[in-house]
């Protein structure tokens, strides 16, 4: 027992011995960098659609948005229903800055099993982000202001020309 307990302890403190001797972040710059999202801080409450195939279902829901590890990432969490009160979207994410690559990571979990991580680009009045599927690329682009919360959701075959799938509106409650 003795044995076992010095050896967890022993694996424990070269735990901490080799996260203190990585490269020290610059914890100022991520702190800061996540300011110029906040935005996104808060709970909020909507709805939209999302049309996949020939169906468009409605939907409404909220997304709460919390400051984490001394604002150094938001947590996003989203719970989306049909009128019959179904949960038809379900996330978690998180949004961080990577000082070393100057990019903001947002690491996304469904409900489905999927997940991802992302960068998300700040844009003019705007947020974007998104990934490449085996039929082409899908972007996300969020706009905060006077407390509304406007995402879209488009889809590309080539890159170019851009067609919309989804659409929500949400407005600050807290």
């Amino acid at each position: 027992m003795k044995r076992k307990f010095l050896f967890a302890a022993v694996v424990l403190v070269a735990g901490f011995i080799g996260v203190s001797a990585q490269e020290n972040p610059n914890v100022e710059l991520q702190r800061n960098e996540i300011k110029k999202v906040e935005s996104l801080v808060g709970q909020w409450k909507g709805s939209g659609w999302i049309q996949q195939g020939a169906k468009r279902e409605t939907f409404t829901g909220t997304e709460n948005v919390q400051r984490k590890i001394d604002g150094l990432a938001l947590l996003v969490e989203g719970k989306f229903t049909n009128p019959d009160g179904k949960v038809i979207h379900e996330t978690l994410a998180v949004l961080s800055f990577n000082a070393k690559d100057s990019k903001y990571s947002f690491r996304t979990y469904l409900a489905s099993g999927m997940s991802g991580e992302h960068e998300l680009k700040l844009i003019p009045d705007a947020f974007e982000w998104g990934f490449q599927t085996p039929a082409g690329t899908i972007r996300y682009t969020i706009k905060t202001a006077n407390d509304v919360w406007f995402e879209i959701g488009e889809f590309s075959k080539d890159g170019k020309s851009w067609m919309k799938f989804f659409e929500m509106k949400l407005e600050k409650v807290k």
